[in-house]
């Protein structure tokens, strides 16, 4: 019997506890940036969506994770089940869905990362065994049960089928995105505009009145200490390179120049 090198996707275990998952997204093909981050982070988005990451690097940078408490999961380009298969079958335990705005769209995702009968996903899990520390076998038994179907909130229409989409089972969490949510209102940008606001205010409630783990984004800690009194459970710090530029900015913070 095959003994798991560590604990399966952690973060099922802190949402079950009502507990914070802290995370951040990785855009740069670096296995080395995953290591670093991996240390310190509950989970990590490997983005296939805007990043120049293909699926060799992908790999490489999910691999990177193995003997650490960090979750990989990978955003792919577009709700479509051909891009989800392979993120999985390399080790990813988790897929990020761009764009969802009908409960059609979720369905569609949440079909994707489960094996029939509960969905359609297709079976070739060749490499994620070896990341789990798993026989094929153990694997197959418990991906339906272990694999997130992250979906994400970024599009006006989506805040007006919010009641519909968070009705759909088998969501794991919704994740609300703020940019494209104002770029879908023509305010690109304008974080802080009153009808972006209103959108958010709208879309956070509906999740929480489902009962899915809510996630969002942070950049201080003030921030981030009044999404968990929101109660929001999913919590991302930045994207590598805003998380970089945070830590150049801070070590020349008091250096006279």
């Amino acid at each position: 019997m095959s003994v798991p090198s560590a604990p399966l996707n952690r973060l099922r275990q802190l949402w079950r506890e009502g507990r914070p998952a802290f995370g951040a997204i990785a855009t740069i093909p670096s296995v080395q940036t995953v290591q670093i981050m991996a240390r310190s982070l509950d989970w990590i988005i490997v983005d296939l969506e805007h990043g120049p990451i293909g699926l060799s690097e992908a790999h490489a940078m999910i691999a990177a994770t193995t003997g650490t408490p960090c979750t990989p999961l990978v955003r792919i380009a577009a709700n479509e089940p051909w891009l989800a298969k392979a993120p999985m079958d390399i080790g990813a335990f988790g897929i990020n869905f761009p764009m969802i705005t009908s409960r059609a769209d979720a369905e569609k995702a949440v079909r994707s990362v489960r094996y029939p009968p509960r969905g359609d996903r297709l079976w070739g899990p060749f490499h994620a065994p070896f990341r789990w520390g798993q026989s094929m076998p153990d694997y197959m038994a418990g991906a339906d049960d272990e694999m997130i179907c992250m979906i994400t909130i970024e599009h006006v229409d989506a805040v007006n089928r919010i009641d519909e989409i968070m009705a759909t089972p088998g969501i794991d969490v919704a994740v609300i995105g703020p940019g494209d949510l104002a770029t879908s209102i023509n305010k690109r940008g304008q974080m802080d505009d009153p009808e972006l606001l209103e959108l958010i205010a709208r879309a956070e409630a509906g999740i929480l009145k489902s009962g899915v783990p809510i996630g969002g984004v942070a950049r201080t800690a003030e921030q981030a200490n009044q999404l968990i009194d929101r109660g929001y459970r999913a919590i991302a710090l930045g994207f590598d390179w805003s998380l970089f530029q945070r830590g150049i900015m801070a070590a020349f913070a008091g250096i006279k120049r």
